[in-house]
């Protein structure tokens, strides 16, 4: 039984490698966040500060290290570039589905540990974020493991292995805190609660252990906030909890959205897994009290999550990521029952499953032919920010064959349909195999195309001027203009100062960027600024110093 389990867990990983790294400096890092950590990463390098997260090499309060540890080691190893940025996140993925395969395997059996495994890696949100630059992949599974080996010390048979559990529930919440902050804590000790409460106020661990745990998350979490007070960066730490707190009452940097807006998310973004997670709510007759318990487990950190988020009024999809743990185990849940004949599949199932499919096989049949319906969509009126119609003159290149993408997925879908009340086993390997296969080609041929759209132009602006000896800055939020300028340095303490760049004495030229629907409002605001060309929805503009014009002249 070892040796199986050992060559499935191989297969694992040379599946996850396969899937995860081919091809992850493919396409540009994208503004905010893959750019944001990078820079961090890529600053960390160049002046050799690995005690201070900084951008545009001034400290950043908003983020602590770990992620940006691991992007610089990487950098290190591969050079600076979005396969390195990327890379992390790679590892995480077959380290997640290594985790997931163990776990299942412990609480059932082989079989239900490669069922969560499949709904995991088979759903498009979890496996796009392995394919990402963010920090949210390694902050959820540290969370989760700390989740789970809270629990294993609920359940332990011996002081010795409760000890144990709960010092590496501790040390994970605390790589957790390093990773992303007090969030994750905060998320773990609001699930703890609720079991705590439901469970009639009673958890089988000792106060020794309470303090064991506290201990060792308090060492590992706050040790890079400690040195940051012995070295004199206090207001580091004070701008780090005040920015924590902004998260939870306003729309941060205009990331806004309506009030069921991660609902949606993880109903369409964690497709299919999300429908037979609906599923899974229901309960067993057969299971075992420990795992009715890792059940419930699962269920409050599923709400906790979600609820937690859908108060936070700044709304990014991947704030409520940490919900593809819980999310995929109750889809394993109920496939597991399903196969085991417990659990019947119903017809809402293939509702909502046709229903979600219908809408990604038409989104990848149309996406391609973009650029034959946009002049009507255009002349039509239907578009009119002129930002946008900038966008979509980009000339993209596609192949040709990227519809065929959608025609595929509902071909695959229809197959599973037709199997899924014959044989429940066939019918949920056609669903998995065609999901994998639509996300992971979807991810090499249509994202590349849609950078081509959004900030190809951008970037290429950036890397071009940013080799000249001159200041290179963006009038709108954007840290493309670090990272792909290879920025270094500067003793000019102006050198990012937005009026100073545009009207102030100058010493050398300036470059700027501004989206399409700002042109006019820059130019007549700042007259020293001269057009310098225009491309797919971003306005470029320069001001030369003015000596320079007077050698012009």
């Amino acid at each position: 039984m070892r040796t199986k389990s050992f060559y499935i867990q191989l297969a694992i990983v040379a599946v996850a490698a396969l899937l995860f790294i081919p091809f992850l400096g493919g396409v540009h890092l994208f503004d905010w966040d893959e750019i944001n950590f990078a820079e961090s990463a890529r600053e960390m390098l160049v002046t050799k500060d690995y005690l201070t997260v900084q951008i545009n090499f001034v400290p950043f309060w908003e983020k602590p290290p770990l992620f940006i540890w691991m992007q610089a080691l990487s950098m290190h190893v591969f050079g600076i570039n979005e396969f390195a940025a990327r890379f992390p996140n790679a590892i995480c993925g077959i380290v997640t589905l290594l985790v997931l395969f163990n776990i299942g395997k412990k609480l059932y059996d082989v079989r239900f540990g490669l069922i969560w495994v499949i709904t995991y890696l088979g759903a498009l949100l979890p496996f796009f974020y392995f394919k990402s630059g963010i920090i949210d992949p390694w902050f959820n599974l540290f969370i989760f493991l700390g989740v789970y080996y809270f629990y294993l010390t609920l359940h332990g048979k011996s002081d010795k292995k409760k000890y144990t559990t709960v010092l590496l529930s501790g040390l994970f919440m605390g790589l957790a805190v390093l990773t992303k902050g007090p969030v994750g804590f905060l998320v773990f000790m609001i699930t703890a609660g609720i079991y705590w409460i439901m469970n009639r106020f009673r958890l089988s661990v000792s106060l020794l252990q309470i303090v064991s745990f506290t201990l060792i998350f308090v060492l590992v979490g706050g040790f890079w906030f400690l040195l940051q007070i012995f070295n004199g960066n206090f207001n580091v730490i004070v701008d780090f909890i005040q920015y924590q707190i902004r998260l939870f009452q306003t729309k941060d940097a205009g990331h806004g959205g309506f009030l069921l807006y991660h609902f949606v998310v993880l109903l369409v973004g964690v497709f299919p897994t999300s429908i037979f997670a609906i599923r899974g709510f229901s309960r067993s007759k057969t299971d075992l009290p420990k795992q009715t318990d890792f059940k419930k487990w699962m269920l409050i950190l599923f709400w906790v999550v979600l609820v937690l988020f859908t108060i936070v009024k700044t709304k990014i999809v991947h704030y409520s990521s940490l919900c593809y743990f819980p999310m995929s185990f109750l889809a394993a849940f109920a496939i597991y029952k399903m196969v085991e004949g417990e659990f019947r599949y119903r017809s809402w199932q293939t509702v909502l499953l046709a229903t979600i499919a219908a809408l990604y096989a038409l989104l990848g049949v149309v996406l391609p032919q973009i650029d034959s319906l946009k002049n009507v969509l255009i002349n039509k009126g239907y578009i009119t920010d002129t930002f946008v119609i900038g966008n979509l003159q980009a000339q993209a290149h596609w192949r040709g064959f990227e519809s065929f993408l959608g025609f595929l997925f509902l071909a695959g879908i229809i197959l599973f349909l037709i199997y899924i009340r014959k044989n429940i086993k066939t019918g949920i390997l056609v669903l998995y195999s065609t999901s994998l296969f639509f996300i992971f080609f979807t991810i090499l041929f249509l994202t590349p195309r849609v950078e081509e759209y959004s900030q190809h132009s951008l970037i290429e602006f950036f890397k071009k001027y940013g080799k000249k000896d001159a200041y290179v800055y963006s009038f709108f939020k954007s840290y493309a203009q670090y990272f792909y300028t290879d920025k270094a340095p500067e003793g000019n303490t102006l050198r990012d100062d937005k009026i100073w760049l545009a009207e102030g004495d100058i010493d050398k030229p300036v470059y700027f960027s501004v989206r399409a629907n700002k042109k006019e409002l820059y130019l007549s605001t700042y007259k020293k600024l001269e057009f310098l060309y225009e491309k797919n929805g971003f306005v470029f503009l320069v001001r030369y110093p003015e000596e320079n014009k007077q050698k012009k002249k």
